[in-house]
């Protein structure tokens, strides 16, 4: 009993913080009208059902799994090869590297969009350094077409998280023994195949964590979407949580169709959750 006595104040915090929410959302979603004034629909499914009709909506999903296939995959694999390199124990400063990479995982994720948001404007940074070095005649409205947009949170996703991934790497490879190492290269393995056929295989578990919380935090983006480009042009840059909080918060509020959104993102947090584990999670 004493156990379940302490066990009791957090699990109440729990249930009255995360699950009644999560259930006062459920029944939100099969509601419509506006603002305040919410009737049960009819049928009930009727803001799912619309979900497929809805154009924007599809267009933010694809925008959002576009993110997840190009940003996750070089994001986890740059952050595996950092940290092999900052791991190495006859690499000088190590401190000093580590602590330079892992830097921008400390910076304000609103402060960081906003820099990138000055660099890329069409008299930023980039732009003139491109044009100093005669690569473009005339300045990249990065931020106003489509594919650059979409380049640019790619490119501010990579720079955010990399390091923060890379930290988790770090110190999953402070567990390998190293002798292991050793091994391998007195029986004659290379660098490349020691890393591939050795350390890669003893950082299953982290490369699947690492994995399940970086597709959940893409499928879940809204910072770089909402700071950097506010969705344009168009639609074309933004995110399925954008797109949650202009239904729910602007023009004209629809709580009930914005909760059933959010409950579409966690199936699908859940479900490539699920899958990654299945795939990933070997053990018996």
């Amino acid at each position: 009993m004493t156990g379940w006595i302490f066990l009791v104040p957090a699990a109440a915090l729990i249930l009255w913080m995360n699950f009644y929410p999560m259930f006062q959302a459920l029944i939100l979603s099969l509601k419509t009208g506006r603002g305040t004034r919410l009737n049960f629909a009819d049928p009930l499914w009727f803001n799912y059902e619309r979900l497929f009709s809805d154009e924007i909506f599809k267009l933010t999903v694809g925008n959002t799994f576009i993110y997840l296939a190009i940003q996750v995959p070089i994001m986890l694999v740059t952050a595996l090869v950092l940290a092999n390199l900052l791991n190495d124990k006859n690499l000088r400063f190590k401190g000093l590297w580590r602590t330079a990479i892992f830097l921008p995982a400390a910076v304000s994720l609103v402060s960081y969009s906003l820099v990138f948001r000055t660099m890329f404007a069409n008299d930023g940074f980039v732009n003139d350094v491109l044009l100093w070095l005669n690569l473009v005649d005339s300045p990249i409205n990065w931020l106003g077409q489509t594919d650059t947009a979409r380049f640019v949170i790619i490119l501010g996703l990579l720079w955010r998280w990399t390091g923060y991934n890379m930290v988790f790497y770090l110190a999953a490879l402070q567990n390998i023994d190293y002798s292991s190492l050793e091994a391998a290269k007195i029986d004659g393995a290379g660098s490349f195949a020691t890393f591939w056929y050795v350390t890669i295989p003893q950082l299953k578990p982290m490369i699947l964590l690492t994995a399940i919380m970086s597709t959940n935090g893409t499928i879940q983006l809204f910072d770089e979407s909402w700071n950097l480009t506010q969705g344009g042009p168009a639609y074309t840059s933004m995110t399925m949580s954008h797109y949650l909080f202009e239904v729910s918060f602007q023009r004209n509020p629809n709580f009930g169709y914005g909760a059933a959104l959010s409950y579409v993102i966690l199936i699908m947090v859940a479900v490539l959750a699920a899958v990654q584990m299945k795939i990933g999670d070997k053990r018996d």
